[in-house]
């Protein structure tokens, strides 16, 4: 099996969900559709289902995250698995023991799934490939090669306000060289006929292949922002400012952050979003940020339903299923 498709099982349902690259359009929707049965679950008074009851589920983050194993860990509830959180970062591979050796560990434990977040490009597909066939693998983010469940939960939350992809223009916006989250974003638009993805940035922060992606790179933001439907932007790593990638804060947030002036050149109801956490006055500013054309808070109330969706299908459960 390729990387693409060992999270595929022989009937083309998931098996694991690593990466955006391999799902076709029709399982896309699928899992789309799927999350909207469980947008309403967090409205009710018991915010639960009994899909994964008697499921135990590991956090395995070997880097820091709080957004993404906190929904994580609220989804696995809201479907009433048991959740594990390990701190990586203090506990057995600090110690000298292998990732092997602590995968065999949880396997031992009878897990049934690991949410993997790794600073690794390829990690997660590596796990997937070693661990015991019962176990499912979710991708957290792995270095700079994917992030699929944001870039799903962004898809969900663009759908809510524009439902046709197909005539959208979609501008990504900030240091898309390093950003797993842009490469899985570009996956995901394309994979749903978007006909016009734009990326937004320094000629530092752009990749030179990124044509062969399909989006078409911009350096300049008037330019890039005129007349599109959905502004992404990224979050901008402060390393970098101590690089030669960039100039300063100040300068940065001049050219490339987000203002009402720099907003006024996409369409009247272009919406704004971000994967956070925000630095603001960096990337974007506050009005911005709070203003209503703003669906931040949208993307992590959306990302708890997309990510109860993705373990309930990788589990064998399909839609129609949540009661």
């Amino acid at each position: 099996m390729t990387g693409n498709n060992i999270q595929l099982d022989t009937k083309g349902r998931l098996k694991h969900f690593l990466t955006i690259e391999g799902i076709d359009r029709s399982l896309f929707i699928e899992i789309l559709d799927y999350a909207e049965s469980f947008a309403a679950v967090g409205e009710r008074a018991v915010k639960k289902v009994p899909l994964l009851r008697g499921k135990t589920i590991a956090n395995l983050f070997f880097e820091p995250s709080t957004r993404t194993r906190t929904t994580f860990e609220l989804a696995a509830k809201r479907l009433s698995a048991d959740v594990l959180n390990l701190n990586i970062l203090s506990s057995a591979t600090k110690k000298g023991e292998t990732l092997l050796d602590t995968l065999q560990t949880l396997e031992a434990m009878h897990c049934d799934m690991f949410i993997i977040r790794h600073p690794n490009s390829g990690a997660a597909h590596f796990i997937a490939s070693k661990v015991a066939p019962h176990i499912r693998v979710i991708n957290g983010g792995d270095g700079r090669h994917a992030h699929p469940t944001q870039a799903l939960l962004d898809m969900f939350t663009i759908r809510k306000h524009k439902p046709d992809f197909t005539t959208l223009k979609v501008a990504i916006i900030g240091d898309v060289s390093h950003s797993r989250v842009a490469r899985s974003e570009i996956h995901a638009l394309s994979v749903l006929g978007v006909p016009e993805i734009r990326v937004i940035g320094p000629r530092t922060l752009i990749p030179n292949d990124i044509e062969s992606l399909g989006a078409h790179p911009y350096y300049d933001m008037n330019d890039g922002l005129k007349d599109v439907d959905v502004v992404m932007m990224l979050r901008l790593q402060r390393e970098r400012m101590r690089s030669a990638l960039l100039p300063s804060e100040y300068e940065y947030f001049k050219r490339y952050g987000l203002n009402e002036e720099k907003l006024a050149l996409a369409k009247p109801d272009a919406i704004v979003m971000h994967p956070g956490p925000i630095n603001r006055g960096i990337e974007i500013d506050s009005k911005i940020a709070d203003s209503e054309r703003s669906v931040i808070l949208q993307q992590v109330s959306h990302g708890i339903a997309v990510r109860m969706a993705v373990m309930a299908m990788t589990m064998g459960n399909r839609s129609g299923e949540t009661q």
